[in-house]
């Protein structure tokens, strides 16, 4: 199948009228993505690297380049943009008032249906995730234990805590508290809503030790405000409200053990991975905790737990202004990938 493409470049996989996990249906669902590096002949060289919440392939694919964290001068890297980011189906493509429940099992199926339809792969390499995209990740192993040979989840829990749930519901809240919510869509652009929900996500997403030191300052930013304003939330108004509802909705819901072989059973799901796994939250994350994170490893059969020592928080995990944590991510990803 010859997949098309967007008016940026990006490749469109059209999916047809896509079944979810709910047993609704996605009419017309389509996945944008984006390749990088050479096949192999033998398939035997893929790396996914699945979307975090609000970013687009653009985004991230900073660190895919010859001798980069993925190398895609030995790596064929696949980014496929998870639904509800504004470029595969999401609700801004939709009437407003759309229903829209995505799950990653949803995701994962959609990537699944573009690797083998689009390249014939079958088998991964290796599935590199930060965040929302560690959670996929997870569910990449789980749901298909036989094809995925290595996994790297970074800052990302296999199932969403209860304490990372009430951070959600605070973005959530901020949206809907908008006057441009009419309590079905937006009417309008949820100016204080967008501001509300940018200083509450700048305040999670890096560590006290972050703002003590002033790190911002050091970004070019002339103070506390400056720096909110000018890069959290520029951040988010480049997308859509409805479209961060949505995702707010699937990381909410995230649990890779919610499916008919587990059936809730977190430790079993974790426990069924056959990848060898490279587990590495941050040692400063606020809402996916390394203890958090520790318990996932302790789970999995072949993993190893290495924290990101960093005061960058959160945000340690994608660390596009940060060389020192880039380069031990980095350094671990090669690691991983020499081994067999």
């Amino acid at each position: 199948m010859n997949p098309g493409t967007d008016e940026q470049g990006a490749k469109v996989f059209a999916l047809g009228d896509f079944r979810l996990q709910s047993g609704k249906v996605l009419a017309d669902a389509k996945l944008v993505y984006q390749t990088y590096g050479s096949l192999a002949p033998d398939r035997s060289n893929v790396v996914l690297y699945p979307t975090s919440f609000g970013a687009q392939h653009s985004d991230t694919e900073w660190l895919v380049k010859a001798g980069g964290i993925l190398d895609s001068s030995r790596w064929f890297v696949v980014i496929p943009n998870m639904f509800g980011n504004g470029l595969s189906t999401s609700p801004s493509h939709l009437p407003p008032g759309s229903e829209f429940n995505v799950s990653h099992y949803d995701n994962v199926a959609a990537q699944d249906r573009l690797l083998g339809e689009v390249f014939g792969v079958q088998r991964l390499a290796l599935v590199y995730g930060w965040s929302m995209g560690a959670q996929q990740a997870y569910h990449w192993a789980v749901i298909h234990p036989e094809r995925v040979e290595r996994i790297a989840t970074l800052c990302g829990t296999a199932r969403t805590s209860e304490h990372n749930k009430l951070f959600l519901l605070s973005l959530q809240a901020a949206l809907l508290a908008d006057p441009a919510w009419d309590g079905n869509s937006f009417v309008a652009t949820p100016e204080r809503g967008f501001r509300a929900f940018a200083r509450i996500y700048a305040s999670w997403a890096a560590s006290q030790a972050f703002y003590r030191d002033g790190l911002y300052r050091q970004l070019g930013y002339r103070d506390l405000d400056d720096y909110l304003t000018r890069a959290w939330e520029p951040s988010y108004r480049r997308r859509h409200p409805a479209d961060l509802l949505a995702m707010l909705g699937t990381w909410m819901a995230c649990d890779v053990s919610d499916n008919p072989v587990h059936q809730g059973d977190l430790h079993e799901a974790l426990s069924s991975i056959r990848a060898k796994a490279l587990v590495m939250p941050s040692t400063t994350d606020l809402y996916f905790p390394l203890e958090d994170c520790a318990l996932d490893a302790a789970a999995i059969p072949d993993a190893r737990l290495l924290p990101i020592p960093s005061i960058w928080g959160h945000r340690a995990g994608n660390p596009y202004q940060n060389p020192e944590d880039e380069a031990f991510i980095r350094a671990a990803i090669e690691d991983l990938m020499q081994q067999p």
